[in-house]
């Protein structure tokens, strides 16, 4: 690992923006959020590498050989070995509980999921990065983290049909317009929209809790379309909070 071998000549940066913290006991203080871009994909990497890492190699070769690895990876954590990739490491986990010895395994009580562990080297190079803050948020609202209780992924995953929870600022859903909600608005088509229905267990400015309705393979934003405001005078018109990542269905 080359890059940890000249930690001296390497800096990075990081730059974030502060928003108003939702927990109720740190009221008044701020949360950094990194100013959110796509997601870097595999060919992106390799692109990178090869222009900015010196690769010499041919970069068709190099991507196709990077996603068998991850292929190859996939399928070891599906017959229950863990992964290292020396940055950091996959561990396969089976949730829930399981009330007898006999009791065989059901995917809704006890849900596979695959939790990450940083490794030395990654968290070396975390104690050389910058944060440069680039001061506060211009925000009415925002949506922080998207859990789905299934998978337990934040940010990352939506199940169909499962629990998920919201963690954000000034989400809570209230108004008279019929249109206010939870909506999963499609990625790749945003004319194509999922309200959520029924009663929402939790609903607060900082806190939804509630059910993920039906929804096609793909990738979806989470949308909170709401009349809420701190006073408890209803907006004129709803004000509208898109969540900066989107979800894996």
């Amino acid at each position: 690992m080359a890059i940890i071998d000249s930690i001296s000549e390497v800096l990075h940066r990081i730059r974030v923006k502060l928003y108003p913290n939702y927990l109720t006991h740190v009221e008044g203080a701020s949360i950094a959020r990194t100013d959110n871009e796509a997601s870097l994909s595999i060919d992106k990497v390799c692109a990178a590498l090869k222009s900015r890492g010196g690769f010499t190699g041919n970069y068709d070769d190099l991507v196709e050989h990077v996603k068998q690895f991850f292929d190859e990876a996939a399928y070891q954590l599906c017959d229950g070995f863990a992964v290292n990739t020396g940055y950091f490491s996959v561990h396969p986990n089976v949730g829930g509980t399981f009330d007898k010895v006999t009791e065989g395994h059901d995917t809704q009580k006890h849900p596979i999921t695959f939790r990450f562990r940083t490794l030395a080297p990654l968290r070396t190079l975390a104690e050389h990065i910058v944060v440069e803050i680039e001061g506060l948020a211009d925000v009415q609202g925002y949506i922080d983290e998207f859990t789905d209780v299934t998978t337990e992924a934040v940010n990352e995953t939506a199940t169909s049909g499962g629990m998920f929870s919201i963690a954000g600022h000034k989400i809570k859903i209230a108004g008279e317009d019929p249109e206010v909600g939870v909506y999963f608005v499609a990625e790749s088509d945003p004319s194509v929209r999922v309200k959520v229905s029924g009663h929402l267990a939790e609903n607060t400015a900082s806190k939804l809790i509630g059910v993920i309705p039906a929804l096609s393979a793909g990738k979806w934003k989470v949308e909170v379309k709401t009349q809420y405001t701190v006073g408890g005078t209803f907006l004129k018109e709803s004000r509208v909070i898109e969540s900066h990542f989107a979800l894996t269905v």
